[in-house]
């Protein structure tokens, strides 16, 4: 049971930096929270760690700040998790399709201005089969074995 939970933790975390390490596709958050000075943030940061006991008692600015570095990577995480979660869902709708849908689908985003080519386009060229070299055995004048 334990090595279950740790293995649980362990991927909490993990899927967690993931998140907040994703781009989070263009949408800038305008909660005022959100915003962080890197410079104050990092000093700031270097003051937090030298003194852990009673931290916010003594240096109230640097708990304002740490609460908004944790909402920062709180929205980003969320981004981060829509990306995925998004991602997940597509996958699994093209798996979902039969082929005739998703063939349908094509020919419409052409012509929504996607792109310019046509089924035709796409169809590959025939070529005709490679021969392949004669044998070793072959070129030496030797019978084969």
């Amino acid at each position: 049971m334990g090595r279950v939970m740790f293995f649980l933790l362990r991927m909490a975390f993990w899927l967690t930096v993931v998140c907040v390490l994703l781009p989070s596709g263009g949408t800038q958050s305008t909660s005022p929270d959100a915003q962080i000075d890197a410079v104050q943030a990092a000093s700031l940061a270097g003051a937090a760690v030298s003194d852990m006991r009673g931290f916010c008692a003594r240096q109230p600015d640097a708990c304002v700040v740490g609460g908004k570095v944790v909402v920062a990577l709180g929205h980003k995480a969320e981004a981060g998790a829509r990306t995925i979660y998004e991602f997940i869902s597509a996958k699994l709708n093209e798996k979902s399709a039969p082929a005739e849908k998703t063939a349908a689908k094509l020919v419409p985003a052409s012509a929504a201005g996607q792109g310019t080519l046509t089924q035709a386009d796409m169809a590959p060229a025939w070529h005709a089969p490679v021969p392949l070299p004669p044998r070793r055995e072959a070129r030496a004048g030797r019978p084969s074995a």
